[in-house]
């Protein structure tokens, strides 16, 4: 069957179509992006402003007319963090509804770690043994471990990489000057403070391989050295404590304009990397962990293998 999985992250509406059946590769037909960065269009009173609203109508709208033309035979659609915390989710659900016809769930941080968890495990196996997988996105940070499919512990933290920018750093796109030092600092302390109360719920839970996902954790590795996404998906990736603190060490220098002729960098979240390697390395540093191997298959992949798996089910 074909599968539509619409994700509304903080950062960007990313419609992925697969071929896809129960105890299959799920293989991707289609994939679009469009870049809004809702994180960053919130509000002081919590609220997603007008004008991100109007451009996640439209996203979806656009989304949906995709899917439509390629013969989806379910669309899967789900919101995250920058949605899911908004003081006006409900109303914003409600316009996104009755203008495009798309109902968006609402998908919990825990839920968010756990299907990404399963991702991480399928790409794996089993033979990988308790899985730590980390998971850097927009809006939040989520934390997985555990041996099985559905993981022993899974939370979530507001350490998003627009968030922090938005909130911690006060840096746009266009800036040409680096964050202040004291900025930065304090953004390490902040990170810190959030990571205390979880640490020690997941190191008791233990892991054999640390995993990493998400569009920050590639970025970071690709920086650090790791293949260029021109090798493939199952390239072996991954990202040293060294090698991060050594990018960390100068990007923190670097105007966010400027960041954008790094390569590997995209041009709409440059300007947010900044943050990424700061919660990357409190994460790693915090858990223990020297390095990480990088898995292509994140949250969405895993929304489909859910869907299968309750197909199957029935």
């Amino acid at each position: 069957m074909r599968l539509g999985v619409l994700d509304v992250g903080s950062n960007t509406v990313h419609l992925l179509v697969v071929d896809a059946h129960r105890g299959a590769h799920p293989w991707p037909t289609h994939s679009e992006k469009m870049v809004l960065r809702l994180a960053e269009q919130v509000g002081p009173d919590g609220a997603l402003r007008e004008a991100g609203a109007d451009a996640l109508v439209e996203a979806v709208r656009a989304a949906r007319a995709s899917a439509t033309a390629l013969g989806v035979d379910d669309l899967l659609a789900f919101a995250t963090s920058a949605v899911r915390d908004a003081t006006n989710a409900g109303e914003v659900l409600a316009r996104v509804r009755d203008a495009s016809g798309v109902r968006l769930e609402m998908l919990a941080g825990a839920d968010e770690a756990r299907m990404t968890f399963l991702a991480v495990r399928r790409w794996f196996g089993w033979s990988a043994g308790r899985l730590l997988v980390l998971d850097i996105g927009g809006g939040s940070l989520e934390i997985a471990a555990g041996i099985d499919e559905d993981p022993d512990v899974a939370v979530s933290l507001p350490l998003g990489v627009g968030r922090l920018t938005r909130d911690r750093l006060g840096v746009g796109p266009q800036d040409t000057s680096p964050p202040r030092a004291e900025a930065v600092h304090e953004l390490r302390e902040y990170v810190d403070a959030r990571l205390d109360p979880v640490v020690k719920r997941i190191t008791e839970v233990g892991w054999d391989l640390p995993v990493a996902t998400s569009k920050a954790f590639r970025t970071l590795a690709r920086l650090a050295g790791a293949a260029p996404s021109s090798a493939g998906p199952r390239a072996r990736r991954e990202l040293t404590a060294s090698g991060l603190r050594q990018v960390l060490g100068f990007i923190r220098h670097i105007p966010p304009a400027q960041l954008v002729e790094l390569e590997g960098v995209s041009v709409g979240r440059a300007h947010q990397l900044l943050a990424g390697a700061v919660v990357a390395e409190a994460v790693m540093r915090r858990l223990g962990v020297d390095s990480v191997d990088i898995c292509p298959w994140a949250l969405r992949e895993g929304v489909i293998l859910s869907r299968l798996d309750r197909l199957a089910s029935v």
